[in-house]
């Protein structure tokens, strides 16, 4: 019995100078962090003063300025395809030729009548003149004139007739040959040679204009008057980036006349030269432009803003190396930078550390290779 209890006294003795060391190590690395009087270690930057620009970005997609699906005028027979899938055309070029063989017969036609017409008014104007010398002569009478005058005007009249029949003939046969009415890439054909051609039909192929090209995209409502102050003119520049490219610049055109009240914001679209066809329709892009400018904004780092109760504050180091609060409103937030109202350009504020302090807290500035203070973590 007396030797279990010597066993256990001698647990509990080593148990406390177990605890002791414990202890000790525990201060000597709390006071490595923050001196023996309440010194907190911490690193700080100078608050500087410039005028910067507010980016908002946004996600947008890519759409084409104009997009014409091809129809005919005339139902009809395709008869040859002179383009393929996936080409780029240009405004006016040769798609599809119908069957012309109809259209051709009736111009030839009107063309005959209109000859045989032209020729019959010849002979009836020399009629009408040699009628008009007799009746000079009084060899015939006013009424043969009178005659031949009429079928004159009657046969101007049929000549005119042909005429019309041969423009119109002519619109018809033109009909056959369809032509791209923008310049843009082909997309899927969908009729082949011997294929029957109608108006309310199925479409023949899309035509999609790339270059120049629209990103559509929204944003809140209340950039609108930030963008309309800094950009009167318009046109602001809008940056659109494709994941791992390069990123283009445009011009903003266009800004709804609407805003949606169910989301709070407004659609707008840029125009992008397209020429190399990086950005492709109904693709998915990041968009961003600057909406504003804050002049003359006191810069501190984000990270140095600290969230209170009730306002935002950063600690300002006096010059007897102590830290107070200072109450700040937040104007903005850029890479990584706080532009602040509250403070002057300046001041030295800390940075990391922030979380031991209380106003009068006496501060040290850490060394590169040294941490700010943080609580010690118990092992």
């Amino acid at each position: 019995m007396q030797a279990s209890k010597k066993y256990v006294w001698i647990g509990v003795g080593v148990a406390v100078v177990a605890g002791a060391a414990y202890l000790g190590l525990g201060g000597k690395a709390e006071r490595s962090k923050s001196g023996g009087d309440g010194t907190q270690s911490v690193k700080t930057v100078i608050a500087t003063q410039k005028t910067i620009p507010i980016t908002v970005t946004a996600n947008g997609y890519v759409t084409a300025v104009s997009t014409v699906d091809v129809r005919p005028k005339v139902q009809n027979i395709v008869r040859t395809i002179h383009i393929k899938e996936g080409q780029f055309v240009k405004a006016g070029q040769l798609l599809f030729t119908l069957d012309e063989r109809s259209d051709q017969s009736n111009v030839a036609k009107a063309s005959a009548q209109l000859a045989a017409g032209q020729a019959d008014l010849a002979d009836a104007e020399q009629v009408l003149k040699r009628n008009q010398d007799l009746l000079s002569k009084n060899f015939v009478s006013q009424a043969v004139v009178d005659t031949a005058r009429n079928k004159v005007e009657a046969l101007r009249n049929t000549v005119k007739a042909n005429q019309a029949a041969i423009q119109s003939s002519a619109v018809a046969l033109s009909d056959n040959k369809i032509t791209a009415g923008i310049s843009g890439r082909i997309g899927v054909i969908n009729v082949h040679p011997g294929s029957l051609a109608q108006p309310t039909g199925t479409v023949m192929v899309t035509i999609v204009q790339i270059d120049p090209i629209m990103i559509s995209f929204t944003l809140p409502e209340r950039e609108l008057r930030n963008i309309r102050a800094t950009y009167p003119q318009g046109n602001a520049p809008v940056h659109a980036q494709l994941p791992g490219q390069e990123v283009l610049t445009g011009k903003l055109t266009f800004i709804d006349n609407l805003a949606d009240t169910q989301s709070g914001t407004i659609r707008m679209k840029a125009q992008f030269d397209n020429a190399g066809q990086k950005l492709w329709p109904g693709a998915y892009v990041n968009v961003s432009l600057v909406s504003r400018e804050v002049p003359d904004a006191v810069l501190v780092p984000a990270q140095a803003v600290v969230t209170g109760p009730v306002d935002k504050l950063l600690y300002v180091v006096q010059p007897d190396d102590t830290v107070q609060e200072q109450k700040i409103e937040v104007l903005a937030i850029e890479d990584g930078q706080a532009a602040v109202s509250g403070v002057k350009a300046g001041s030295r504020v800390v940075v990391e550390g922030t979380k031991n302090l209380r106003p009068g807290t006496k501060i040290r500035e850490v060394k590169k290779n040294e941490a700010a203070a943080a609580p010690v973590a118990p092992t």
